[in-house]
Formats: C-alpha cells, sequence, structure tokens
C-alpha cells in the first residue's frame, strides 16, 4: 500500500486524488512527509473543504521531491468532535488569496477508495458522533421544550438559535434530553480574540460564524431548565460559557445566585463553566457556590503567545492560572481547552510551558480542541514567524501521559461519574 494521495479541487465542488504527488501535512510554516501509522480513516462527519487561492503541496512519487500540485486548490479535511489531528494541510499561498473562515484545516489524502487524515480519536464519548443523532426527534425535542418554557427566552435562544439554525451538537443534546446542557449568560465580553466565532470586528475580512447572544438571561430563566436537565438528563451536567456568547465570568453574580438556587432543588448531576478565566476571584466564588469544575481555554501555555491572541481588555494570563488553581484548591475538576496548531502546540518551548502549567495548578484534564482558524492569518496576527523545533503532536502527547499518569485527554467536559473516579468507565450511550 503507498501513502495517500494528494487531494485538489476544481473549484467547481469535484475534488479529485493526484496520483503523481502523496500528500503532506503542515507543521507551523513547514510541509513536511505524514507517517502512514499517524493516519485514520476520515471520521463520520468530516467534511473536505477547497482551500481557493492555495496550491497544495505534495511529495512525487517517483522522485521524492516536494513540489506543488498545479491542478487545482488545495484540500483540507475538517474533523469532527472527539477527534484531533496531527498535521494541517500544506500549501502554497497565492498573493490576494482571501482569508478562510473559522474552521480546521486538517491534512486529507486519498488512498484504497477512502479518505486519510492525520488524526487520533482522543474521546470515548460520543455525545457529539453525527451517527447519535436523529432530526426529527430533534424536532420533536424543540418544540417540547419551546411549549413547556413559553416566557424563558434563554430556552428559545439555544431551540430556534443554537439547535436548529447554527446545528450546535450541545443544543442539539439538549433538545434530545441528554447529557451536557448549553448554558449560555454573558452578551459581553472582556478579549478581543484574534479567532472568536461569535463576534468579529466590521473591518475584518472573515465574519464569526454564529450570533452573539443578545440579552443578560436571569438566574431564575437558567434554574427553571437546568434543574430539570440535571434531575432526568443521563449522565448530566449543565455549561456556563458556550461558543454564543461572550464571557460567563462579566455575569457571575446571576451564575452564583442560579448555582445556588439550583442546589437547593436538586444534589444530582455536575455543573460546569467554560471560560477565559480572567477573574480568579468570581471563580472562587462560584466554587463557594457549588461550581463543580472548570474549562478554561487558551491558544498556548505561554503569555508571550496568549497575550497578541486573546488581546484581554483587563486580565493577564497569570489570573487563567490563578483560576486554575482556585478550582483545584476546592477539589474540583480543572481542564483546559487547548487550542491545537501543528508547529506552535508541540514546540519545545510550549511543551515546557505546558509542563509547568499542568504541575503548577494541578490540571486535570487537557481538551485537545482543533483551532478552528486559517493558519496563515493566525500566525501573522501573533507575529510569528519562526516555531522552533516540534516534536509532533502525537509525540507531545505520548510524553505528558508518560509524565503525568493522573492527567486524562479528552474532548468534552466529563460529568460526575467520570470526576469521581469512573473516567474510563462512564461514557454516554
Amino acid at each position: 500500500m503507498s501513502s495517500p494521495y494528494l487531494l485538489y479541487s476544481d473549484a467547481n465542488g469535484t475534488i479529485f486524488e493526484d496520483r503523481s504527488l502523496y500528500v503532506t501535512g503542515r507543521t507551523g510554516w513547514d510541509a513536511v512527509p505524514i507517517p502512514d501509522e499517524d493516519c485514520i480513516e476520515l471520521p463520520n462527519g468530516g467534511t473536505l473543504y477547497e482551500l481557493p487561492g492555495r496550491k497544495g503541496i505534495g511529495i512525487d512519487v517517483e522522485t521524492g521531491e516536494m513540489r506543488l500540485c498545479e491542478k487545482g486548490w488545495a484540500v483540507a479535511a475538517f474533523i469532527p468532535p472527539a477527534h484531533t489531528g496531527f498535521y494541517l494541510s500544506a500549501y502554497e499561498t497565492d498573493p490576494g488569496a482571501p482569508t478562510l473562515p473559522l474552521f480546521c484545516y486538517t491534512a486529507v489524502g486519498w488512498k484504497a477508495d477512502t479518505f486519510y487524515v492525520p488524526a487520533t480519536r482522543i474521546e470515548r464519548d460520543i455525545r457529539q458522533d453525527c451517527a447519535g443523532y436523529d432530526q426529527q426527534k430533534i424536532n420533536e425535542g424543540t418544540k417540547h421544550l419551546v411549549e413547556n418554557y413559553p416566557h424563558n427566552r434563554l430556552v428559545k435562544h439555544l431551540m430556534e438559535n443554537c439547535c436548529q439554525t447554527y446545528q450546535c451538537p450541545a443544543a442539539r443534546n439538549f433538545s434530545l434530553g441528554r447529557w451536557e446542557c448549553p448554558v449560555p449568560v454573558s452578551p459581553a465580553c472582556n478579549a478581543n480574540c484574534v479567532g472568536c466565532i461569535s463576534l468579529q470586528p466590521d473591518e475584518e475580512t472573515i465574519v464569526s460564524t454564529q450570533d452573539r447572544l443578545q440579552f443578560k438571561p436571569s438566574a431564575e430563566e437558567i434554574v427553571e431548565f437546568t434543574v430539570p436537565h440535571l434531575e432526568t438528563a443521563p449522565y448530566p451536567i449543565i455549561s456556563f460559557g458556550q461558543g454564543c456568547e461572550g464571557e460567563p465570568l462579566l455575569m457571575w453574580e446571576t451564575i452564583r445566585d442560579a448555582i445556588v438556587e439550583i442546589r437547593k432543588h436538586t444534589a444530582k448531576g455536575s455543573i460546569n463553566i467554560n471560560t477565559n478565566g480572567s477573574n480568579p476571584d468570581a471563580v472562587r466564588a462560584l466554587c463557594k457556590a457549588g461550581l463543580n469544575s472548570i474549562r478554561v481555554s487558551t491558544n498556548s501555555a505561554r503569555r508571550e503567545i496568549y497575550m497578541p491572541y486573546y488581546r484581554p481588555n483587563n486580565y493577564q494570563f497569570e489570573d487563567i492560572v490563578e483560576s486554575l488553581k482556585v478550582v483545584n484548591a476546592f477539589g474540583g475538576w480543572t481542564s483546559i481547552n487547548y487550542f491545537v496548531f501543528p508547529g506552535m502546540t508541540d514546540s519545545i518551548e510550549e511543551y515546557e510551558a505546558l509542563r509547568k502549567l499542568i504541575r503548577e495548578t494541578g490540571l486535570n484534564m487537557i481538551q485537545w480542541r482543533n483551532f478552528n482558524i486559517d493558519p496563515d492569518w493566525y500566525l501573522g496576527k501573533i507575529g510569528v514567524s519562526e516555531t522552533g523545533e516540534c516534536m509532533g503532536i502525537k509525540a507531545l502527547q505520548e510524553a505528558l501521559r508518560k509524565e503525568f499518569p493522573a492527567l486524562r485527554f479528552g474532548y468534552f467536559n466529563p460529568p460526575i461519574e467520570r470526576i469521581r473516579g469512573n473516567f474510563d468507565l462512564a461514557f454516554a450511550h
């Protein structure tokens, strides 16, 4: 069996393989060969993208030299949740090429009538697998929730916008009464992330993938639908902080009041917050109220890479580290939502900084999130021209597993059953 062949698009919606070139992968700014053992079949739910204004870089099957594919535009894969990519799509960008929208761009090739991607399934939980969604049942669940909470603006937002318009996997699961229930709370943010998916400046050529929440929900609105979810859903979680909002810690008083009231009605399930971790004092107040877990998003364990991407208004990188320490001190579960960018995430400098972060915070889990961003645009925005020596995403993960055997890898916030010790047993069915 040969290595997978490079793919190209004809700009009219048709994708071909180029049998004169083997596919390569991108790490940082460089194109490199992809080890065959790093490839898996493109998972169900994966999508192929044409990359306009970009020519794929492949390895000539006869000479072994790298060269451009001149037959059409480069192609990349969007790999679905629960999977982490090892290499980006490798290409050369033409002058004037459009900035790519906010999706991940994993390398993809063709072999034996099958699409292959360099990736791994990092998470056993099937909660966002495409095969688990029945649109008819989702429609029925949406109708049921809207009718049962006719005056609840948050339920209406989650069902009509998130579930039906954007097909958010978490909102779809809420409509089906299972697992993790999203709870957006904040229309504002205290960061100006380069790749923000809910608000982009007018001067940018890209657009946000969804509209941001436009109101401040009350604690009563939150309690009204989250208590029944925690009481009845399998492996129930409620999560403050979603892609359709700003920073939830800006609404920490409302969240605190909601948690206190929720726990008056039920002790079941897990209460989580997805956050930038910008306010450790607010995190402390939430832990006192009953917060079980935190997921802090970051593109790096290094301040010099974090700050130019997040562009925070009123906090520093050190605050997110402190927030993780606070939750750990309360005995809560700590995760980072780690934006994986091959050639940056696996650099030796980043690896050393990550090891330090894990040790200092007592981190419980890394959620290995594929970075949804145009690679050239991202590196240009944060001013990185050299990424340094890299070890590879796969080798990075193996090294961390060896040094930190208690550190968990995954893609989703774990339910309380996993947090309490059955991490490898309690995953969604």
